[in-house]
């Protein structure tokens, strides 16, 4: 199965160069970006200092060079940090990038100059170089992210950050890309709000493998109570939460639908899933998925209620940026008078990661109809305070695109009585961003994670997929 184990980020190393500056600078320059990317954990691909002069790229004979070196690690390379320790040549930049083909995220740093040191032996010039380059990676149609400074030096804080943040970004392009989803069941009559277009989705890239929720509740039919599986499943289940009030028969069955889920989507090499839970699998199998799915998005294979592959998605791309799980949330309730919070809600298979406490108890909303005894699954307690980044993705068949929007606010430590999974957040003008959401009839659905990375997804999903995003501000 498909799992959140993170893999190593690797970049290539672009080391632009221009022989009427110093040559010594990309000499240097070169070794300085080395060995900050490989201080910081990541993993580095660039010409030798044998293979081209300095290590640097500034013929289009040394641009063919480095490009066949990057198509050599095209599977392993996540994205590629231009670095102009001079001017650097524009044109060898471009060719690279355009001869290697690998359509990945790319970072474009220069370095600063030092007053005092602006003879024509240390002279850099990178910050005029810098615009050169983007001059012809724009004319080459070739998208490029850029530092938060102008200049920055390899070894600041700053570009620390900036490197942190591209990192995530080349994570969140690479995730999405050749992403397949599993959609297990059929969307809930009631919800045409988590309505969406395979052929949109499937024009980036992402896939949907679907399976009836009949054949599901089939397989689990065939399965023991003693199978390996389902044994190995009710450990997990009893290990993750507090399972005191719940029946051993309900257990079971969870374990039994979590054990089934697991071998289908190894089967069918998925990464996250979306699952019909309303109200189906109450009514005919006596339990809801919600326990089943929180254990999965807590082992960063998210998954979303009411088959709303959308919005798992949107849960994906953060987890991608921040290494952390995901939820799906309603936008729920408003909270008292202040315009700025509100009440984020489900009911619920929300990770653990996000609970200050969580236990297993029954859905109260959907045990009016069914019945209490085939409601047990849930995952139940207050969200806890700190930063959140909310997103949403949704496919716009009538302009043919994807769009969403994404943001930050923090769940907040007010108190709340009520029951399912839930938490006050503060999002500063969120009076605007509920306008903006029903003025352009976004869903009620959200995604959420427990971190800052909102800017990241924002430039990866329009920069590099072509989405049309809005960051609230």
């Amino acid at each position: 199965m498909a799992n959140g184990t993170a893999r190593t980020v690797t970049f290539g190393v672009i080391v632009g160069n221009r022989g009427f500056f110093p040559d010594h600078l990309a000499q240097s320059g070169r070794s300085e970006m080395i060995a900050v990317l490989e201080k910081a954990g990541y993993g580095v691909v660039a010409v030798g200092s044998d293979e081209t002069k300095f290590g640097a790229v500034e013929t289009r004979a040394e641009a063919a060079r480095c490009a066949e070196l990057f198509k050599m690690h095209r599977e392993s390379i996540d994205g590629i940090i231009v670095t102009l320790p001079n001017f650097g040549d524009e044109r060898a930049i471009a060719d690279t990038l355009r001869m290697a083909g690998l359509s990945v995220p790319v970072l474009v740093q220069a370095s600063p100059d030092t007053p005092g040191r602006m003879t024509i032996t240390d002279r850099r010039d990178s910050f005029c170089g810098k615009m050169s380059a983007c001059n012809n990676l724009t004319q080459y149609g070739i998208p490029y992210s850029l530092t938060s400074r102008h200049t920055e030096t390899p070894d600041s804080d700053l570009f620390q950050k900036d490197l942190a943040w591209f990192a995530a970004v080349c994570r969140v392009v690479r995730g999405l890309r050749r992403l397949r989803i599993g959609a297990i069941g059929a969307r809930p009559a009631a919800f045409n709000t988590v309505r969406y277009s395979e052929k949109l989705l499937e024009a980036s890239g992402i896939s949907v493998e679907t399976i009836d929720l009949s054949e599901i509740l089939g397989r689990i039919a065939r399965m023991s109570d003693d199978a390996p599986q389902a044994q190995g499943k009710l450990a997990s289940i009893r290990k993750y939460v507090s399972t005191d009030s719940v029946p051993l028969d309900a257990l079971m069955k969870m374990a039994k639908l979590g054990a089934v889920i697991d071998e289908w989507m190894a089967q069918t090499d998925c990464t996250i899933s979306a699952v019909q839970c309303w109200t189906s699998l109450e009514e005919y199998f006596g339990v809801v998925p919600c326990t089943v799915m929180s254990m999965m998005s807590e082992n960063l294979m998210s998954s979303a209620c009411e088959v709303d592959i959308a919005g798992v998605i949107g849960m994906h791309a953060l987890q991608l940026a921040s290494g952390t799980p995901s939820a799906l949330l309603d936008w729920n309730n408003n909270y008292g008078d202040d315009p700025d919070k509100a009440v984020c809600f489900h009911c619920s298979n929300l990770p653990k990661h996000f609970f200050r406490e969580a236990r297993m108890d029954f859905q109260q909303i959907i045990a009016g109809t069914v019945g209490r005894e085939n409601t047990y699954g849930t995952c139940v307690g207050l969200v806890k305070s700190g930063p959140m980044s909310f997103a949403r993705f949704s496919t716009n068949d009538r302009e043919g695109k994807i769009w969403g929007y994404v943001g930050e606010g923090a769940f907040t430590d007010d108190p709340l009585d009520t029951f399912g999974g839930a938490g006050v957040v503060r999002i500063p003008n969120l009076q605007g961003l509920l306008r903006y959401i029903c003025e352009n009839g976004f869903e009620h659905h959200v995604a959420a994670n427990l971190s800052s990375v909102s800017g990241a997804v924002a430039e990866a999903a329009s920069r590099y997929l072509g989405w049309t995003v809005k960051q609230h501000s």
